[in-house]
């Protein structure tokens, strides 16, 4: 079995060599590993440190034309995934790597089709930003009165599913309506779906977090779409 872990790349040199030896570094019991890494036309030098990395890992490199936006990406990645299990994973920090196995392993035992990570388990003991939860907070509120699932964190980055569920759904969104897209969509199915509980680290704007007010307008109109 394996697992492809579908990772978007947007200017993000600063830190993309570290985050490349940790995730080249990551290893599953008995679940092989695939890195699809989608660069979705960085202005920095994120091209250049992933045409020049050496990786242990398998992995396969697809560098946009132009930007087209992290759902595009994603999309894209999901396309060229071989794995039986495939997930994104952020190019960053906030999520920790270490949570993965976790979110992986309900699949591999016929457990799940389809697991999200939780930022808001009740179990996770973290202090959050006030801002930015309140919003993910309404957002996922908002999603389950409308899919009828009861999901604690709709707006996850971890998202991981069966390879033939992932294959078959058709996704639309560019930007990062895909989190509210392809919970509407997984909802109309009659899936295993769980949460686990994950750590979350968030960062800032001058940090490099991209996500804006905008896209939270913009959530509420996919959802509603």
């Amino acid at each position: 079995m394996k697992v492809s872990l579908v990772i978007p790349v947007y200017n993000e040199s600063g830190h993309l060599l570290e985050f490349l030896k940790q995730v080249d570094a990551l290893r599953f019991d008995g679940v092989q590993k695939e890195l699809v890494i989608i660069d979705d036309c960085s202005k920095d030098e994120s091209a250049n440190i992933l045409r020049t990395y050496k990786f242990s890992s398998e992995v396969q490199l697809h560098f946009q034309e132009a930007n087209a936006g992290k759902g595009a990406a994603i999309r894209k990645g999901f396309e060229l995934a071989t794995g039986d299990i495939i997930g994104v994973q952020d190019a960053d920090f906030e999520y920790s790597l270490d949570d993965l196995p976790s979110i992986v392993m309900p699949i591999v035992e016929g457990k799940a089709d389809v697991v999200f990570g939780s930022r808001f388990k009740a179990n996770v003991v973290q202090v959050h930003r006030t801002f930015h939860y309140l919003v993910n907070r309404f957002l996922t509120t908002f999603s389950n009165l409308f899919s009828g699932l009861y999901l604690t964190d709709m707006e996850t980055c971890y998202k991981f599913f069966k390879a033939d569920v992932i294959k078959n759904i058709n996704l639309e969104s560019n930007r990062f309506g895909f989190e509210p897209e392809i919970t509407a969509k997984i909802a109309r199915l009659k899936l295993k779906i769980i949460e686990v509980p994950i750590w979350y680290f968030p960062r800032n704007y001058l940090e490099g977090k991209k996500i804006t007010w905008r896209d939270g307008i913009a959530a509420l109109r996919h959802i509603v779409y």
